[in-house]
């Protein structure tokens, strides 16, 4: 479709949501991204069962993670769209992107003496 959104996005690819684990979002924090997304199927709508389910428990869980230690759980969102919704998903992306940019740079980035950039990076 091209559908334009930030270059500073890495997409990862992943067979179902519930592949993802916390681990997983907590590993992009340390590895120098400032904010994470996971995206999964409509809810009632994934071919392996719940997955999605698991998904929006453990970005919840990271979210609660993220505001102990102080970094923000708003740095971290879980969003449920259709094959179909790619307009929807270039707006989302440049929403948390706009959001990512307003909070600055993760604190885990800065701690580790890594550049700081211009805009803040994304990991969907």
């Amino acid at each position: 479709m091209r559908l334009q959104y930030p270059t500073n996005v890495r997409i990862i690819e992943v067979p179902c949501s519930g592949k993802v684990d916390i681990l997983h979002l907590l590993l992009a924090f340390e590895q120098g991204a400032d904010g994470v997304i996971v995206v999964g199927c409509m809810e009632g709508d994934c071919h392996y069962m719940a997955g999605n389910l698991y998904a929006k428990k453990r970005v919840q869980r990271v979210k609660e993670i993220l505001d102990r230690v102080g970094l923000g759980g708003e740095r971290v969102g879980m969003y449920n769209l259709s094959s179909g919704m790619g307009p929807r998903f270039a707006e989302i992306i440049r929403e948390m992107t706009a959001k990512i940019m307003e909070l600055g740079p993760s604190p885990i980035r800065i701690a580790k003496g890594t550049a700081v950039r211009a805009a803040g990076e994304v990991a969907a």
